[in-house]
């Protein structure tokens, strides 16, 4: 396919940036790909700076247009850094263009998101080259639960007007996100008696037995009609086959659509009793991102959204909830109005098959433009 000078040109530096892997694993990783944020940011004129948030985590990176003495509420822009794609993952999934398809680790979520929003913004450098000042901040540790840089994302957020999310769009069609489910996680310890299997069966308290009941209560606790979804998914438990099971573990994903729903698994959760009395239960249960729940003035946000994207030359539909989580989820419930999957369009997230829409490139980084542009 042909493509103008300038799509060429945002596939080149998407390109370099895909093959600089960047896992949440390797906080190397992770650094070499902030160096290259702040090198392209630096020669636009940006303000940049780059903040180590621990040792076992790469540095969080900000890229601001925004004026030393402007602390005018702004617009804030969030993006990640890190994949889930570990080091060598190019070799099974190279940078390539076939047909109108650019593959490769990370392409979609979210490398050329942060891309497409980064050079909009370089345009845009000057201090009150857009109505409100832009903040734009990208972390090192999204894809593991933001754990470390959610106390700067929520710092951000405290003084925006606006957050926008470079996480990719959905699939057939590239539709933003208004909503998501609030996630949370259980660790369940359930600590029984051991004792030899077959000598001193009767003595013996099974955790494993145990456990068997509570993973059911805990399942039994979806319900589709509330979008609730309650998941065991890792446990683990007992020593040997000749010995009753003194211990077991298990760790619950759970999704909820709202704060109400939230509380009522929680409390359901941290209301669990052990079937057997002679067993203990160890629980240990956090909401760790709240739901983004869609409100009037993130429809609003929306509609001018839309706006925009007919300007640039393609439709910005709504998707239904999705149950994945993402940085918005602190933004949203910071009542801040928030869009998110503004980034490219493509498929594949998490796969060897993720890829982004070349096609859709130069439209998207305009959309951007004129978004950063209009917001007042």
């Amino acid at each position: 396919m042909t493509y103008t000078q300038k799509t060429q040109a945002l596939v080149s530096g998407i390109q370099e940036w895909i093959r600089c892997e960047s896992p949440s694993s390797s906080s190397e990783g992770v650094a070499a790909m902030a160096k290259l944020v702040q090198e392209k940011a630096a020669e636009a004129g940006l303000r940049v700076e780059v903040t180590s948030i621990g040792d076992e985590v790469g540095p969080l990176v900000y890229v601001t247009n925004r004026a030393k003495e402007d602390d005018r509420p702004g617009i804030l822009i969030l993006g990640h850094l890190d994949t889930v794609h570990p080091i060598g993952t190019l070799q099974e999934n190279p940078c390539r263009i076939e047909d109108d398809r650019l593959y490769g680790p990370g392409s979609y979520d979210m490398k050329a998101g942060i891309y497409l929003a980064l050079t909009a913004m370089m345009d845009l450098a000057e201090p009150n080259a857009t109505p409100l000042p832009v903040d734009f901040l990208m972390v090192p540790d999204e894809e593991t639960g933001s754990h470390a840089s959610r106390p700067s994302i929520e710092q951000y957020a405290a003084n925006a007007k606006y957050g926008l999310v470079c996480e990719p769009a959905r699939p057939d069609g590239g539709k933003c996100v208004t909503a998501r489910k609030g996630t949370g996680m259980l660790r369940l310890n359930v600590k029984g008696r051991p004792a030899h299997a077959g000598m001193q069966h009767e003595k013996g308290r099974s955790a494993i037995r145990e456990m068997a009941h509570q993973v059911l209560a805990l399942e039994g606790m979806t319900d589709y009609e509330r979008g609730v979804t309650v998941s065991v998914g890792t446990i683990a438990g007992g020593t040997v086959t000749n010995t009753v099971p003194g211990r077991c573990r298990c760790v619950v994903d759970f999704r909820v659509p709202d704060m109400d729903a939230a509380d009522g698994v929680i409390g359901r959760m941290r209301s669990l009793r052990a079937v057997d009395p002679d067993v203990e239960l160890d629980i240990d249960v956090e909401l760790n991102r709240p739901p983004m729940v869609k409100t009037e003035a993130s429809a609003a946000l929306l509609q001018m959204a839309q706006a925009c994207a007919s300007k640039a030359g393609f439709a910005l539909e709504d998707a239904p909830m999705t149950g994945g989580g993402s940085d918005a989820n602190f933004t949203s419930a910071m009542g801040v109005p928030t869009l998110d999957g503004l980034g490219a369009d493509g498929d594949g997230a998490h796969t060897l098959n993720e890829y982004i829409l070349v096609s859709t490139l130069e439209m998207r980084q305009e959309f951007w433009a004129k978004l950063l542009c209009e917001l007042d």
